[in-house]
């Protein structure tokens, strides 16, 4: 069985090569970062909910947020358990124990909202996590590819230095 590891979110990021919004968690304790590609509605909303931002019409997360209030549940965690070529795959857990599969970007923008644990399978993070050195410095993790992970490095570290959390706001 896998262990899960505490996460929060640290921002989400413009990847510079495709132009796709990337949300990054980091561990909370040890020193690794784990970057999620989402799609822009979904970084939005991430976003939003992180800088207190509130749309002048509900956005989804919002309105399946309110469905779980009026029935009385709330969110209790979310977890990130697989990644399948290059695709997260997440869970919201309920307070009665109900699990529910989602998008891990979908997720994530549920714990933004609720502030609710953020968790990811130790599996996913040893397989796609990246390394943030003392210096600060993005380095690969042992057992990595060499060439594959310092690609990798090289392009999270140009889209952290290009990147600014106003680009996704409208």
């Amino acid at each position: 069985m896998s262990v899960d590891v505490r996460m929060e979110i640290a921002g989400v990021r413009m990847d510079v090569p495709s132009g796709q919004p990337v949300v990054v968690l980091r561990e909370l304790e040890g020193p690794r970062r784990l970057p999620i590609w989402v799609g822009t509605n979904e970084a939005t909303s991430i976003v939003f909910a992180l800088q207190g931002i509130d749309p002048p019409r509900p956005l989804t997360h919002d309105l399946l947020l309110a469905v779980v209030d009026k029935l009385g549940r709330s969110v209790s965690s979310v977890v990130v358990h697989t990644v399948e070529d290059t695709v997260f795959h997440a869970a919201i857990t309920f307070d009665d124990a109900t699990v529910v599969d989602a998008r891990a970007s979908d997720a994530l923008a549920i714990a933004a909202r609720t502030g609710c644990p953020v968790l990811c399978a130790a599996a996913v993070l040893d397989e796609a996590g990246l390394v943030l050195s003392a210096d600060g410095e993005l380095r690969e993790q042992a057992g990595d590819e060499p060439r594959e992970a310092e690609a990798q490095v090289r392009e999270f570290r140009d889209f952290l230095d290009q990147v600014d959390p106003e680009d996704f706001q409208p």
